[in-house]
């Protein structure tokens, strides 16, 4: 019975223990079906919230391409309309502008048909005046005809003397204001011939000269000690010998350029040597002295080689030579010898005169200021004076004392110098303050042209022998533009002082322009 009951207990408990496992795995099946189901939902959730973004910002992209094209066409219309609207304005410009020649033009008309009305009213009063000549004629004819032969022809031929000399002299006006016509144009064609064909230099203006040291101890062997060896330089060579703290160079200065070359040359060759004391010093200055004799012969005869000049006193070329060192205004005065002489040798060919007697000319028109610090009296006096004593001809020496006017000249040659050296001392950079009142000649001749309305810009070329005036074709028509240019010739002939003649040229462009889309 024991067994029996124990077998039913292990029954039952077996029973109660499978009813109880199934129903805790039934449960946790249904647990996690219920956490899948929420795992789907959730994921379905997401997926359509993701998909609703997706198509929020589809709908905002197609939104933002659509405002674009629009705001682009509205630009592009307001582009359009807006070149319409300077369309139209310009129409409505030259509308106003073709009302306004078309006033001109009424009165222009009213006013030839006032001088019209005058004309006829003058006609008038010449006809009266032609009767009472034609009255008074018949009563000439009476008085003549009671006069014998002789008496009439007399009076015919004291009437026709005064009739022809009236005519005369008309007609010798007009031919001598031809003739200086073409005077004035023919010395223009042989100035810009001649200035033209000569080659110049600019200005170099100094009055000290450097000189590089090899090392700075050098200053210290130059001054030498107690300066006995600068003060030995500075009267041996008539210079100052500056030395200050500028590295490896000493400066040289004086206003007598011959001086001052011979200083430069004579300090490079005593810092080259080495041997620097008051007795060597000296010694080389003599040489340097002689040496600086010999380079200005040279100079001299390559002016006259590079001039042309043949058969010149040896005097007259060691003159030459001098000018290399001496300066007017920062003008070389023997490149300006030169240059005058290149210009006077162009003029005198173009005028059939003796080209190699004009060079000489210009070679030597100067000459009187290699010696002018030591002789009283003026270079062009002296530069006679010196040409006359070494037998140049009458000619030569005649076109040197005339040639700044102080003498009447006696030929064409001395009138010709005188062109050729205010040629070459006032050409643009030849000296430093014609070069000054040059470039402000042209900065007042663009602000006369600029003071106008309508002008847009102006430009001096030529050196300014031209002035080109860019005018607003919107403001400026073309008959104004003839206007224009004819008022701005006006006041530059009356507000400016200026050699030969200034061609003004105004320029009117219209241009239109249009785009394609």
């Amino acid at each position: 019975m024991m067994t029996i009951f124990i077998s039913i207990g292990s029954a039952l408990f077996a029973a109660f223990a499978g009813y109880f496992l199934r129903k805790s795995i039934a449960e946790k099946g249904v647990q996690a079906a219920e956490a899948q189901v929420q795992h789907i939902l959730e994921q379905a959730r997401k997926d359509a919230q993701d998909k609703r973004r997706e198509s929020e910002l589809e709908i905002k992209d197609l939104l933002y391409s659509m405002r674009q094209d629009f705001e682009k066409e509205t630009k592009d219309r307001k582009l359009e309309i807006t070149s319409m609207e300077k369309r139209l304005a310009q129409k409505e410009e030259n509308i106003d502008r073709r009302i306004d020649l078309l006033e001109k033009k009424e009165k222009n008309v009213e006013i030839k048909s006032e001088g019209i009305e005058k004309q006829g009213e003058s006609l008038k009063e010449k006809e009266t005046q032609l009767q009472a000549l034609f009255a008074e004629e018949k009563e000439r004819l009476q008085k003549i005809s009671s006069l014998s032969t002789e008496e009439a022809k007399q009076i015919l031929l004291n009437r026709l003397n005064e009739e022809l000399n009236v005519e005369k002299a008309v007609f010798i006006k007009r031919q001598d204001d031809e003739l200086r016509s073409t005077l004035d144009k023919k010395a223009s064609e042989v100035l810009s011939l001649a200035i033209q064909r000569c080659a110049a230099e600019h200005t170099v203006e100094s009055t000290v000269s450097v000189v590089t040291l090899p090392s700075d101890e050098m200053k210290g062997r130059i001054i030498g000690r107690e300066g006995r060896n600068i003060r030995a330089l500075e009267m041996a060579l008539g210079v100052d010998v500056i030395i200050d703290d500028t590295p490896g160079a000493i400066t040289l200065s004086a206003f007598d350029t011959i001086r001052r070359e011979i200083a430069r040359l004579s300090l490079e060759k005593l810092v080259s040597d080495g041997r620097i004391h008051p007795g060597r010093i000296e010694e080389v200055v003599e040489k340097t002295k002689k040496e600086m004799d010999e380079k200005i012969r040279e100079e001299g005869e390559r002016a006259v080689f590079e001039a042309g000049v043949s058969v010149l006193h040896p005097e007259l070329i060691k003159l030459l030579g001098r000018l290399r060192y001496r300066t007017s205004f920062g003008q070389n005065a023997l490149q300006h010898s030169k240059e005058v002489s290149f210009l006077l040798g162009t003029m005198a060919s173009e005028m059939k005169l003796d080209f190699k007697l004009a060079r000489r000319i210009g070679l030597l028109h100067d000459i009187g200021k290699a010696v002018d610090h030591q002789v009283e009296g003026t270079h062009a006096k002296i530069g006679a004076d010196l040409a006359r004593r070494y037998n140049e001809s009458p000619c030569v020496v005649a076109a040197i004392e005339a040639h700044h006017e102080e003498a009447e000249p006696q030929s064409s040659y001395g009138v010709l110098v005188i062109a050729a050296d205010a040629i070459s001392a006032s050409r643009p950079g030849a000296r430093r303050e014609t070069l000054e009142t040059y470039v402000k000649r042209l900065e007042k001749l663009e602000a006369i042209a600029n003071l106008f309305n309508g002008v847009e810009k102006s430009y001096a070329i030529q050196a300014g022998r031209e002035i080109r005036v860019i005018a607003q074709s919107e403001k400026i028509s073309d008959a104004d533009a003839i206007n224009l240019a004819r008022d701005i010739r006006k006041k530059i002939e009356e507000g400016m002082e200026y050699p030969g003649q200034i061609k003004v040229t105004v320029i009117r462009e219209v241009r239109v322009i249009e785009y394609a889309k």
